[in-house]
């Protein structure tokens, strides 16, 4: 392995060799690496898309122990510095070690299991909500649409807005559910209501839905409020655990990542009392395509309790209760444009979440967004949904033309 050296100053031989092989164990990336004396590294037939700016020998040691926490943290506090685009910087970061694991699928699994022995309590819960929801509706608001809407949109046309995807996106998830007017629907971890105000207002349902969070919970109620809702949508500051009632329809977008994984049988528990036996159900949530544990930077600074599961994973929610898996949808492209969306948005106020939080959030947030769009193109990240009907339903599609109304109305 040859690597080209851009000197500057005397090369030091060991600086030299922990930047080859931070860039070796990285997949080679397209990158450039620029050390604090000048000494700029890059092996590639093809010219580096971007340069990372190392400040001195201890951060290009931290990200020769542990590339993503080595970066994250140095990053955030301004040690590693990007010259270029800094999406198809972390693009192309997140193409080349996707390509270059090539860690055992048994070895990881076990690494999976072994970091989801902490389980997510009650109390914990709450507290790894309030770390991430709570950080202000006034923050949210600046970078999402007008719903507020914090999980993957669905883009039905190439030209559509976030706002048009987003309402795409849940009437995608209504179709799926099939909801009649009259209805009952459980919604577990329910944001700031956007599914569930739209579930009642535009399919005549009555809608329980669950969130730990006070602000959204706060933010959720007035808005059923002025738009004449209270009286069809009922939203309740409380954890998933405690669901009481049984539903015709069972829906959570965006929970399940935030369960943990020695809670997945429990909240099939928790589907299996509240569901009706003719009743359906829908679980959307983040995935990967193969067993991984947490990401150590996401779990500190982002989602603490959090893990991604693969479709493996979910099966624990079904199985054990005998739910007949009738649909599995995956929208990783669609979140790849959401996350890509919600970036731009976010850099464009950037100086105003710079002034209400200072600058370490911004570039952690900044990486996160960016991260995450990188994460689903590159095929680490996938976004299911999952429709699902108790044992023994009968009274489930015989097609999938319920889904997709124009195409059934085309035939």
């Amino acid at each position: 392995m040859k690597v080209e050296a851009k000197q500057q100053v005397a090369e030091n031989d060991f600086d030299r060799k922990i930047a080859e092989w931070c860039l070796f164990l990285a997949g080679n990336p397209r990158i450039s690496m620029k050390l604090w004396n000048g000494n700029e590294y890059y092996f590639g037939t093809q010219p580096p898309i971007a340069q990372m700016e190392i400040k001195d020998r201890a951060v290009l040691l931290s990200l020769f122990r542990s590339r993503p926490m080595g970066f994250g943290e140095n990053y955030i506090r301004g040690l590693i510095e990007v010259d270029g685009d800094f999406y198809e910087f972390v693009n192309e970061a997140s193409r080349a070690y996707s390509q270059k694991s090539t860690r055992g699928y048994h070895l990881q699994k076990l690494r999976s299991r072994l970091a989801a022995l902490r389980s997510n309590t009650m109390t914990r819960s709450r507290d790894n909500v309030h770390q991430h929801y709570d950080l202000g509706n006034e923050f949210y608001r600046l970078w999402l649409d007008e719903r507020m809407v914090y999980t993957c949109a669905y883009y039905e046309r190439p030209d559509a807005t976030l706002a048009e995807a987003q309402l795409a996106k849940l009437d995608h998830v209504c179709r799926k559910l099939q909801l009649r007017p009259g209805q009952r629907v459980i919604e577990a971890g329910c944001g700031w209501g956007a599914l569930a105000m739209h579930m009642a207002e535009h399919y005549g349902v009555f809608v329980t839905a669950y969130n730990n969070s006070r602000k959204q919970v706060a933010y959720a109620r007035a808005e059923a409020a002025a738009r004449g809702l209270a009286n069809r949508v009922t939203f309740v500051e409380d954890d998933y655990r405690t669901i009481t009632g049984q539903c015709d329809v069972f829906v959570s977008v965006g929970m399940l990542e935030h369960v943990g994984l020695r809670n997945f049988s429990t909240l099939g528990a928790v589907i299996k009392r509240s569901l009706k036996p003719d009743g359906l159900g829908l679980i959307h949530s983040i995935g990967r395509s193969n067993p991984r544990p947490p990401d150590p930077w996401i779990a500190r600074h982002i989602f603490p309790g959090g893990h991604i599961p693969s479709l493996g994973d979910i099966a624990t929610v079904f199985e054990p209760f005998k739910f007949s898996v009738l649909d599995v949808e995956n929208l990783r492209l669609h979140y790849a444009r959401t996350c890509r969306t919600w970036l731009q948005n976010f850099e464009a106020v950037a100086d105003k979440v710079r002034r209400m939080y200072g600058e370490e959030f911004v570039r952690t947030w900044r990486l996160y967004l960016a991260g995450s769009a990188a994460g689903f193109r590159s095929g680490t990240l996938q976004l299911y949904q999952i429709v699902f009907a108790p044992h023994g339903n009968n009274n489930v599609p015989m097609t999938r033309h319920y889904q997709y109304p124009s195409a059934a109305r085309a035939e």
